[in-house]
């Protein structure tokens, strides 16, 4: 699959397949991750990949009851080790590090034949007991993988006019 038919074809996924994700599929995601860029190449994340059941289940109920969450066979759990990292510029490193690693992902899976979807909407602090993340960790996001049972249409896009400039803000 060519990058931007991967790009063109993402859909955030809210039903699954009953199915388990293959130990090589899996690993190809996790990968895309592991290699993103990330500042100062610090890669300062750990990816806490849940498969057991009952832990999906709190998981979602910790995500404000979404079910899919549950539901789906993986849930990829994004953490910050360092959160206290600051770029030159003074935006924190980890919440732009942990997208972009998971944006990664989320463009392997479809490559895969998987499906994702990103989760922003949860409680911190029951995820971190879940999962027994540190208390000085942070756990940015969580995304949910699997074969898809829906095929989503795509969203309405701003035009790219109306999104993008050139040589300053106009």
């Amino acid at each position: 699959m060519e990058l931007m038919e991967a790009v063109v074809s993402r859909r955030s996924i809210r039903k699954y397949q009953d199915r388990s994700v293959e130990p090589e599929r899996l690993m190809r995601v996790l990968d895309a991750g592991r290699i993103a860029p990330s500042a100062k190449n610090l890669q300062d994340w750990k990816f806490i990949v849940v498969k057991d059941a009952d832990k999906r289940r709190r998981l979602s109920e910790a995500a404000m009851g979404q079910p899919w969450v549950a539901a789906a066979p993986v849930v990829i759990a994004a953490c910050a080790t360092k959160p206290d990292n600051i770029m030159p510029c003074g935006q924190r490193c980890y919440p732009i590090d942990l997208s972009i690693a998971l944006d990664h992902m989320s463009l392997a899976a479809v490559a895969e034949g998987l499906g994702t979807c990103w989760i922003g909407a949860f409680y911190e602090e029951q995820v971190k007991e879940i999962l027994g993340v540190p208390a000085e960790m942070r756990v940015t996001s969580m995304m949910t993988l699997g074969y898809p049972a829906e095929s989503p249409a795509a969203r309405p896009r701003k035009k790219l006019e109306d999104v993008v400039v050139y040589d300053g803000w106009k």
